[in-house]
């Protein structure tokens, strides 16, 4: 089983990878990259702007990280443990808060990254 959820950007430019570890860095949580273009990479590896795919590593699991033509999708596979789901919600935070973007829940509206950190991270 897998959970997908799609981060939007209002403009073509997606944020740096240095700019989506800051994010994290608030919150003192550093993904560890494991893949990029599903080839293995050094922990400490910055993958290159034009980067299709990357695997993190958190501390509750691993969260897949999809570049689209409109964002980035965040991918969790296992069956929801709440690890797990704590590392997806903070990944699709951190590329939001990181890309000023928009997060479409469920239910048809789309929030901001403040808005989404306090309904699925307090």
């Amino acid at each position: 089983m897998g959970l997908q959820r799609t981060i939007l950007f209002e403009t073509d430019s997606r944020p740096s990878w240095e700019s989506v570890q800051s994010a994290f860095g608030t919150v003192s949580e550093q993904p560890v990259v494991r893949m990029i273009d599903k080839l293995p990479a050094f922990p400490d590896e910055i993958p290159e702007p034009s980067w299709r795919e990357l695997r993190i590593s958190l501390s509750g699991g691993m969260v897949t990280i999809r570049a689209t033509p409109l964002g980035w999708d965040c991918i969790i596979w296992g069956t929801g443990e709440p690890g797990l789901m704590r590392c997806w919600n903070l990944a699709c935070w951190a590329i939001a808060t990181a890309g000023q973007g928009t997060i479409p829940l469920e239910n048809g509206t789309s929030v901001s990254a403040d808005e989404f950190r306090q309904l699925h991270l307090q």
